[in-house]
């Protein structure tokens, strides 16, 4: 059935939500096997390098996390407007950029190491095994990045049961080798990571075999169609504005983390945890932002507003009950989930006292969150570059303005507000959005 023929449906939306809610929610599962598993040698150093390698290495990865983003918007509109063949090129030109990234890192791992740990303050035992460590996990760079773009050609296509197969896959068989590496042959930091090697390779073979129907469509070696200058040029702009993009975000959420080092150990182990809730507010709205991702983007390869309007409506009223339902619940629970991340009785008080954030968070974030998916299936990655910019510079602006009066609380309300900015910017974009689709 055409895209302008398929009905637009809360069945459909939930059909593509629910799949990334329940994949989001495997990913701290991994991250709690790995330690416990390392844990079981009674030191604190080897825990230490494979939580310092590990967000050294996803944190490299996840400069390229624009392929996913791009991926999603320009099928999503190939397949919205009937055009198979770029449909299955987009995806071997993901597939080309994962490979060629992750090659690139290995090329000069050398150098991303020395300047990562110039900046992570690790002792010297912590920075051996670490290196130990990311010296063979990056060999799997290649098929981490490469996922990023089958995951986003999967959720173009609203195959997110795919989406979350992959990833139970990969967790699964990670689970299963670090307790056979590190338990069973002792191997230590290094069994952790050829576990996650293999996963992560064995990870992207799986996903070749879920997109296998691709690769019957002689378009995947149409050399022609898939190095096509004007559609690779616009996939490389699309990619580059969400990069631009990501990048200042990141910088937002890491000055937030490094300035609330300068009010002592406490207030900066409160905020840490506080940030778990922004974590799960990301993984529990992520759904819904990524169905409007899917279906804006098939409407606006089918030309219909009327279509944009309805996935945004519906996917919004999702993700409207989601974020009310997490206020709720960090209203009523927020105290006992803090007291189960924190034991000190210190940061457990502290991180009290900016509980009220969190319960707004999902509330004044959602407009954010869901309009960066409609934009990201639009591929107005120019309109989400230069509105993630002015959200900075606010976000800079009220630091500054808040943090000598308030504080942490400043902190916390300069964060809050880049997030009601961003969504007030991006609204302001919205009617070009469609007149965009319109002609």
């Amino acid at each position: 059935m055409a895209e302008a023929e398929r009905p637009i449906t809360h069945g459909r939306v939930l059909k593509i939500a629910l799949p990334i809610v329940l994949s989001n929610a495997t990913v701290p599962i991994l991250g709690a096997v790995d330690t416990g598993v390392i844990g079981q040698l009674g030191q604190a150093a080897p825990i230490g390098a494979v939580g310092v390698g590990a967000v050294i290495l996803s944190t490299l990865y996840w400069v390229f996390g624009f392929l996913r983003m791009g991926t999603t918007g320009l099928t999503g509109q190939a397949a919205g407007a009937g055009r198979d063949g770029e449909v299955t090129a987009l995806l071997v030109r993901a597939l080309m950029i994962g490979v060629a990234a992750g090659a690139g890192i290995i090329a000069l791992q050398a150098l991303l190491f020395l300047g990562a740990f110039a900046i992570t303050p690790a002792s010297d035992e912590v920075e051996a095994l670490a290196r130990d460590y990311m010296a063979i996990r990056v060999w799997s760079a290649p098929a981490a990045i490469a996922l990023y773009g089958i995951n986003g050609w999967l959720i173009a296509l609203e195959r997110t049961r795919s989406v979350l197969l992959i990833q139970l896959w990969m967790n699964g068989f990670n689970i299963v080798l670090d307790l056979w590496f590190v338990l069973g042959l002792g191997a230590g930091v290094t069994g952790v990571a050829w576990a996650t090697f293999i996963a992560e390779w064995s990870g992207l073979g799986f996903a070749l075999w879920l997109c296998r129907g691709a690769f019957a469509n002689p378009a995947w070696r149409d050399w022609a169609r898939v190095f096509d200058a004007k559609a690779v040029r616009h996939m490389m702009g699309v990619n580059t504005d969400i990069l631009l993009r990501s990048l200042a975000l990141m910088t937002i959420m890491t000055s937030f983390t490094l300035l609330g080092a300068r009010f002592g150990d406490v207030v900066l182990a409160a905020n840490h945890v506080l940030m778990q809730f922004i974590s799960i507010i990301a993984f529990a709205l992520d759904g819904f932002a990524f169905a409007v991702e899917a279906l804006v983007a098939g409407a606006f390869g089918a030309r219909s507003v009327p279509r944009i309007r309805r996935a945004i409506w519906l996917s919004s009223i999702w993700a409207g009950i989601g974020a009310v339902l997490l206020a709720a619940v960090f209203w009523i629970f927020g105290g006992a989930i803090i007291d189960l991340m924190a034991t000190a009785p210190g940061v457990r008080l502290e991180a009290r006292d900016y509980l009220a954030y969190m319960v707004l968070a999902p509330l004044v974030g959602l407009p954010a969150w869901m309009l960066d998916g409609i934009f990201i299936g639009a591929t107005r990655g120019r309109d989400m570059r230069n509105m993630m910019a002015i959200s900075a510079l606010v976000y800079a602006g009220c630091v500054m303005a808040f943090l000598p009066v308030f504080g942490n609380d400043g902190l916390w309300l300069a964060l809050l507000l880049s997030f009601v900015v961003r969504g007030v910017t991006l609204g302001s974009r919205y009617p070009g959005l469609e007149r965009a689709a319109a002609g």
